[in-house]
């Protein structure tokens, strides 16, 4: 009829959520494997106790595992790219778990340096292996969100991590405890072998939403990635700075934070008598990493939501960057705390923003590379940071035994972020992708 208003539009319809299960799969990935490797600081000063360390000891032991994860990364990261994702980290958290069951059984200093070194190689798969099934299983605006998400199963690993292992410890001994963690590892790859599939291969994924999730087209065909090609590029680069100058600020707090609740603050590891909710480490500890969680998700949140609504990438990850660095910030004067609860609030306030930094570099490691390239850079960027990782356990461990403070190593830690953006604005000011080698035809035969 004339003048009668044309039907409106249907909707376009929704291209479907299954790529979020695969995320929360990748998460938990994450937190077991955090569980498994933070179980040894939590239980810090009941081991130390029982075993005799000195604080050189157990810097040693740190040191152990980061040198070994470093050395696995740099491997890791090329292997996974070859044998993919499903099949590489099977094998890593069958490897972890039983590494992490070793630490049952150590007897000295030397048996915890060999579990630990055991455990770091293993581990090292986690990371490049959940990042690069980020790429391979988002579009590029929605990469930062999901590795915050799977990123937030650090936090969460490390907040179970109180609850079970002072729960078990403090029932049956703390060498039960890295038994019942390695077991989870278990449980974690009958899951994974039944759920993960690539995009490609899952039968439960469907049409539109595999369009939706290779809405940026193609990978181009090119040679796979070398470790020489690689450090011959700035964009490389600017993950093995970000994650060598910000890594060892984590690894500071995942090994070194239940005691420096314990040394500063007088925090006991286990309750003894009602003196309060912050007079015992758990509680602050998962305070710590609730506002972490928090911090990484909203770190992924905010670039995909700025691009969302029209903000270049460049501008999107980078004043996300520098809102994270702000956060940690105050870093460098939390051991003037006057209580607990300022201290938990200001390390929590800093573990949110290296959180939320993290996802940040971890997506643009996608907005620069090739999928079939992702776990190659992640790799050599997880061994500059476990290199930073060895450089702070040690300087820790000597800063402790030779003043007793932890007044210098903070003032790093608040102070690493802001380094490490200024060296990703000089080394990719403008985020233009790697140029890769093109893939060469088979010649005829």
């Amino acid at each position: 009829m004339t003048g009668s208003a044309a039907p409106a539009a249907a909707p376009a319809p929704s291209p479907g959520r299954f790529r979020w299960a695969i995320c929360a799969l990748l998460f938990f990935v994450i937190t077991v494997n955090y569980v498994d490797r933070q179980v040894i600081g939590v239980l810090k000063p009941v081991i130390e106790s029982d075993m005799g360390w000195s604080e050189v000891d157990y810097g040693n032991i740190v040191t152990a595992f980061q040198a070994s994860y470093g050395v696995g990364l740099l491997v890791v990261g090329r292997w996974l790219d070859r044998v993919g994702t499903r099949r590489g980290l099977a094998i890593a958290i069958a490897l972890w778990s039983i590494a992490a069951a070793f630490h049952a059984g150590a007897r000295s200093v030397l048996h915890f340096i060999l579990a630990r070194a055991a455990l770091g190689i293993a581990e090292s798969a986690a990371y490049p292996g959940a990042v690069k099934s980020v790429a391979e299983w988002f579009p590029r605006r929605e990469r930062a969100l999901g590795v915050g998400i799977l990123n937030a199963g650090a936090n969460v690993g490390v907040l179970l991590t109180p609850i079970v292992g002072i729960a078990v410890a403090g029932a049956f001994g703390w060498r039960a405890a890295f038994l019942v963690t390695g077991l989870l590892g278990l449980v974690l790859l009958a899951a994974w072998l039944r759920f993960y599939r690539t995009p490609a291969d899952h039968p439960r994924l469907t049409a539109a939403e595999r369009a939706h999730i290779e809405q940026d087209g193609e990978d181009p065909d090119c040679a796979p990635l070398g470790w020489g090609q690689a450090l011959r590029q700035r964009q490389a680069w600017y993950f093995i700075a970000a994650k060598f100058f910000t890594d060892p600020v984590w690894y500071l707090f995942l090994f070194w934070l239940p005691d420096f609740f314990a040394k500063t603050q007088g925090l006991e590891l286990f309750p003894k008598g009602d003196t309060g909710i912050l007079a015992t480490i758990g509680p602050a500890l998962i305070a710590v990493y609730l506002l972490a969680d928090i911090g990484s998700v909203a770190g992924g949140w905010l670039s995909s939501r700025l691009i969302h609504r029209g903000w270049s990438v460049n501008a999107a990850r980078k004043t996300t960057l520098l809102v994270a660095a702000l956060c940690a910030l105050p870093l460098v004067g939390v051991t003037n705390a006057p209580n607990a609860g300022v201290a938990v609030a200001l390390i929590g306030l800093g573990t949110a923003g290296h959180q939320a930094f993290s996802s940040n570099i971890f997506a643009m490691i996608g907005d620069l590379y090739p999928r079939r390239a992702v776990a190659t850079v992640a790799g050599m960027g997880g061994m500059a940071g476990a290199i930073g990782g060895i450089l702070i356990a040690q300087a820790t461990g000597w800063t402790l035994q030779l003043t007793g403070s932890y007044l210098p190593i903070l003032l790093y830690a608040g102070l690493a972020y802001l380094i490490a953006l200024a060296a990703i604005q000089l080394l990719v000011p403008r985020m233009e992708p790697a140029p890769l080698t093109p893939l060469q035809p088979e010649p005829f035969r």
